[in-house]
């Protein structure tokens, strides 16, 4: 007896939530942390002094933000055998996601830091803080609150973006949903499920970064 729509779809959630968990998840939380640490490293290098740290900083944002993400997986995965260079799925699409995280975070970091007044941080140079002090204890905390918004977007179109990596062989939901239609054709169904899990994660991110915006305004009204 064939089985119903019904029947593979409720069939299909525990399998399906695997790759949620297994897959989107963690590409998505190890990612965003490893593009963070790049994105702050690309942004000060952005606002330094030097001239090659800053035109370096400034290609690779370009390049980032110039080319789709697609093509950086089929570059990372595809192309990089070619010289050598063989990287499973998995940490291919890490590299590829953090890479592309930290060229937008980047400007989003950027930004925040020249919001805060500049007075702030020459008064904190003329009491006699570091420049690293200055950045760590008074303008990157005040940045923070500024960045907040932005960087919780970047985070839920990150969640969406780990589908791409189906494409490379990875295993995570779409790839996942794509596994269970393939042999029944019931592409819309299961299609449809997979949407419902990316939607459900996207609303608890938002509801999270609305947690977070409140928090960081009460303590600024301090």
């Amino acid at each position: 007896m064939d089985q119903s729509t019904w029947d593979l779809v409720r069939d299909s959630l525990l399998p399906l939530a695997s790759g949620l968990v297994r897959g989107t998840i963690p590409l998505t939380a190890i990612s965003f942390a490893a593009g963070l640490v790049l994105a702050l490293l690309v942004a000060l290098m952005r606002l330094s002094s030097i001239g090659v740290l800053s035109a370096v900083a400034r290609f690779y944002v370009s390049v980032i933000r110039g080319t789709p993400l697609l093509l950086q997986l089929f570059i990372i995965y595809y192309a990089l055998p070619e010289f050598g260079v063989v990287i499973d799925p998995f940490p291919s699409a890490i590299v590829a996601l953090s890479l592309n995280v930290g060229g937008y975070a980047s400007e989003v970091i950027r930004a925040a830091i020249l919001s805060v007044p500049k007075g702030q941080t020459e008064a904190a140079l003329t009491i006699g803080m570091s420049y690293p002090t200055t950045m760590r204890r008074i303008v990157l905390p005040q940045a923070t609150r500024v960045a907040v918004p932005p960087l919780s977007n970047t985070l839920i179109s990150l969640v969406k973006d780990t589908s791409l990596v189906a494409n490379i062989q990875g295993v995570e939901l779409l790839r996942k949903a794509q596994e269970i239609a393939a042999p029944t054709y019931e592409f819309f169904a299961l299609y449809s499920v997979a949407a419902v899990y990316y939607w459900i994660v996207c609303l608890v991110l938002s509801f999270g970064q609305t947690r977070v915006e409140t928090r960081l305004n009460r303590f600024v009204a301090r």
